[in-house]
């Protein structure tokens, strides 16, 4: 057994499925604009890394990540959801607002979104990839 494998053996099923109750909700409360909501969910120590803006760390800094609107707001479709442990990977796309092309068609973002958990379940952090044509 690894390192990794006991560390995510001692936490509770209970944990990781309100974890992922807590990542979906997420995703909601910032399509809604619910910021109250959001913030709600995360731990004071929380960390936000994407390649979008700059590094945010405390519950603060997030929520004014997205309050300002630093990153793209927009609407999250999940396609899938994989967790264990302290950990919940999620891949999706985000259709952000007004990104109707002149032709009426969208262009969403595919991302994968990696979030820690806390002990009880709160969104300890996350670090937000998109998927960029090698070109």
């Amino acid at each position: 057994m690894t390192t990794r494998d006991m560390a995510a053996g001692s936490v509770s099923g209970a944990v990781t499925a309100a974890g992922i109750d807590h990542v979906r909700l997420s995703y909601h409360y910032l399509d809604i604009g619910d910021i109250d909501g959001y913030g709600s969910l995360l731990a004071d120590d929380i960390r936000v890394v994407r390649p979008d803006a700059p590094l945010r760390a405390g519950r603060e800094e997030v929520l004014s990540l997205h309050q300002d609107a630093l990153v793209p707001p927009g609407t999250h479709h999940i396609v899938e959801i994989v967790a264990e442990g302290h950990s919940v990977v999620v891949t999706g796309r985000l259709t952000p607002l007004g990104a109707s092309r002149t032709d009426g068609t969208v262009r969403d973002l595919e991302f994968v979104d990696w979030f820690t958990l806390t002990d009880d379940s709160m969104l300890r952090g996350y670090r937000r990839y998109y998927f960029a044509s090698p070109a």
